[in-house]
C-alpha cells in the first residue's frame, strides 16, 4: 500500500536534506510549490512541513518561509552517555531488564526517521534500566538492520544498547527532542509510577558515517531526571 501523501512529502524532503541536496538553513520549496509537485492539497503539504517543523528537521519564519534547520546545534544540546556508567558513577547499582528484542518491518513514519525504504528490515528493542533495582528509564529503540545486523542476537542485560552500537556504528551526529510528557499506561507501569506522574522523554535519532543507524525514545519520571550536570542517558 503507498504512503500517505504528506509521509511521501516528508520522506521527499528528508532525502534531499540527508543527501546534501539541500543544507542547513537552506530555505526550501513553499506549501504552493510542494503542493503542485505532488499534486495535492495545500493543507496535505502544510502537514508536511509542520510535522517537520515539529521534529527538529526544519524551521519556519512567518513571512520568510520555510528553512533547513541546524542540526549542528541541535546536536550540541546533550551529551551522550551510557546510562550504566552514569548510573555507577553516582554510586548506584545498575541492572537492565529487556523487554522487547524483535525484527520487524518500517512502517512509513519509522521509514522516514531512518531515512530507509518502507518495509525494510528493523530491530526494535524495549528496554528498562534500573538503578538500585527501581526503574529510572525505558528505552525504546527502532534500529536500521543493515547498519547494526547483530543488533538482534544481544543480551541486553549485559550490555545496553548505546555500548553496541558505538562500537557496531560509531556515532558521528545526534539530534534530540525533548518534551514533558504524561506517559501513556502501559510504560507508567513499566516505570512502576502514578498516572499523573510527569515524565521527560528524549527522542534521539543518531547517525554513523553510513547513515542513520538508530531512533531512541527514552522516558524518565520526572522526579529521577534532570538535564544537567548530572544527567542520565542510554
Amino acid at each position: 500500500m503507498a504512503a500517505p501523501k504528506f509521509t511521501q512529502i516528508k520522506q521527499h524532503i528528508f532525502n534531499q536534506i540527508e543527501s546534501g541536496e539541500w543544507l542547513e538553513q537552506q530555505r526550501i520549496p513553499s506549501e504552493n510549490e510542494l503542493a503542485t509537485q505532488f499534486e495535492v492539497s495545500r493543507m496535505t503539504a502544510r502537514r508536511a512541513l509542520q510535522e517537520l517543523t515539529d521534529e527538529g528537521v526544519l524551521s519556519r519564519s512567518k513571512g520568510s518561509g520555510t528553512f533547513v534547520a541546524s542540526f549542528k546545534s541541535q546536536s550540541s544540546l546533550l551529551e551522550i552517555r551510557n546510562i550504566a556508567d552514569e548510573v555507577q558513577e553516582a554510586g548506584h547499582r545498575y541492572s537492565a531488564v529487556p523487554v522487547t528484542l524483535e525484527k520487524s518491518s518500517a512502517d512509513a513514519a519509522i521509514a522516514i526517521e531512518l531515512d530507509i525504504a518502507i518495509g525494510d528490515t528493523i530491530y526494535f528493542s524495549k528496554i528498562l534500566h534500573m538503578q538500585d533495582g527501581a526503574p529510572i528509564q525505558l528505552e525504546q529503540r527502532y534500529v536500521n538492520a543493515a547498519l547494526a545486523p547483530e543488533y538482534i542476537n544481544q543480551d541486553f542485560s549485559v550490555i545496553t544498547p548505546h555500548e553496541f552500537l558505538s562500537k557496531e556504528a560509531p556515532l558521528t551526529e545526534a539530534t534530540h527532542e525533548i518534551e514533558a510528557v504524561i506517559a501513556e499506561q502501559k510504560i507508567i507501569t513499566l516505570l512502576d509510577i502514578s498516572n499523573q506522574q510527569p515524565c521527560l522523554q528524549v527522542k534521539r535519532r543518531t547517525w554513523s558515517r553510513s547513515g542513520v543507524v538508530s531512533l531512541a525514545i527514552l522516558t524518565s519520571p520526572g522526579n529521577k531526571y534532570r538535564l544537567g550536570g548530572h544527567s542520565i542517558f542510554n
